[in-house]
């Protein structure tokens, strides 16, 4: 029965928590994905600027579809943008929110 006990109290409470030395490599993980991010930010520039020549071409050009394109795509850019630049906020919050469910 004891281990039975031990068993259904790992499933309750695992006593698995982040561990900031855990692994090596860690810090080339974090400048990988800051990099990543980083890319990611750069691309959604090119995007808005591209979405805004289109929106712009299509308001002059008397095009509609390409004016509404080019509005949408102004709008996932500043989006993305938003997600991209707030993502370790989003995340250090779920995570915390997370760490306090029992």
């Amino acid at each position: 029965m004891h281990v039975i006990d031990t068993v259904v109290q790992l499933a309750y409470d695992p006593g698995v928590s982040p561990n900031e030395g855990g692994l090596p490599g860690l810090s080339v993980l974090k400048k990988v994905m800051g990099s990543i991010n980083l890319f990611g930010i750069i691309a959604v520039v090119g995007s808005m600027a591209v979405s805004a020549g289109v929106w712009a071409w299509g308001h002059h050009s008397g095009g509609h579809q390409a004016e509404a394109n080019g509005k949408k795509g102004v709008l996932v850019s500043a989006g993305a943008a938003l997600l991209l630049g707030a993502a370790n906020g989003i995340v250090t919050f779920f995570s915390a929110l997370g760490s306090q469910v029992r």
